[in-house]
């Protein structure tokens, strides 16, 4: 249902993707790893048309994003949540009208139908009513990300989109996020693709995983079959060494 074509994506001479191909399938979660800077967040960015590949194309529902119109595109992102890294809360705005922004931008439901939808989606991350009216400065940062998911689902979107859901996040609340990931999978039914670098989630909410390493996709696979890789750097990263096992080396403190 997402596809990547043989994306390249370069920002100067950066280049940061260089032939990223990889298929999504319908009703799975695709967790992305690698090593930061390797083009994580730039990847995903393309599925909802925040950048524009500089070869190669990506596809949603069949469609090329790159060739939407701007009326199209919109309708596209209505389709799809984005749970930002850090949450991405305004400030100035209650919990509430923060979840409700996407639903007002759609203008397709009522205040009344607004504020309902917003009762729910806090509900099914597990916070209670009363949420609704505190500002996101008033909350810890598990409580944001739960905002950020809350907001994100509100639109009913077929696809959802994490970026770095866990990061920043002590270990029992990074576990809790874990778990509302998979909920929203087999509750609402949702595609998932979540950026991280952190393998115990990677392993909880993936269907499938595949490594992004120097612009291509190292590897990819269901969970069992990463974890039994013997590719000595996707090895190295699941494990988390800073040597290579034997037959890699590593050029400018990047692994070859």
């Amino acid at each position: 249902m997402i596809r990547f074509d043989n994306v390249h994506k370069a920002f100067g001479e950066n280049e940061v993707l260089r032939g990223f191909s990889l298929e999504v399938r319908e009703g799975e979660t695709m967790v992305i790893i690698g090593y930061s800077g390797t083009g994580k967040s730039v990847a995903i960015k393309h599925i909802v048309g925040l950048l524009e590949p500089d070869e190669g194309h990506v596809e949603v529902d069949g469609v090329t994003v790159g060739a939407l119109t701007r009326r199209d595109l919109y309708r596209l992102r209505s389709k799809i949540g984005y749970v930002f890294q850090f949450a991405a809360l305004f400030d100035s705005l209650t919990i509430a009208e923060n979840v409700a922004m996407g639903l007002r931008k759609q203008g397709e439901l009522t205040e009344t139908q607004i504020a309902e939808r917003v009762r729910e989606s806090l509900r099914l991350v597990d916070l209670d009513d009363a949420v609704g009216d505190k500002l996101p400065s008033e909350l810890s940062g598990g409580m944001r990300k739960r905002v950020g998911i809350a907001r994100a689902i509100a639109i009913r979107p077929k696809y959802l989109l994490y970026d770095e859901p866990t990061t920043g996040l002590d270990p029992v609340t990074s576990a809790i996020i874990d778990d509302l990931m998979v909920r929203m999978q087999r509750q609402l039914g949702v595609t998932g693709i979540v950026i991280t670098h952190d393998m115990r989630s990677a392993y909880t909410v993936g269907t499938r995983i595949a490594m992004l390493y120097e612009g291509r996709v190292r590897q990819v696979g269901t969970v069992e079959e990463i974890q039994q890789s013997t590719d000595p750097i996707i090895r190295q990263f699941i494990e988390g060494r800073a040597e290579l096992e034997s037959g890699a080396h590593v050029v400018g403190g990047v692994p070859r």
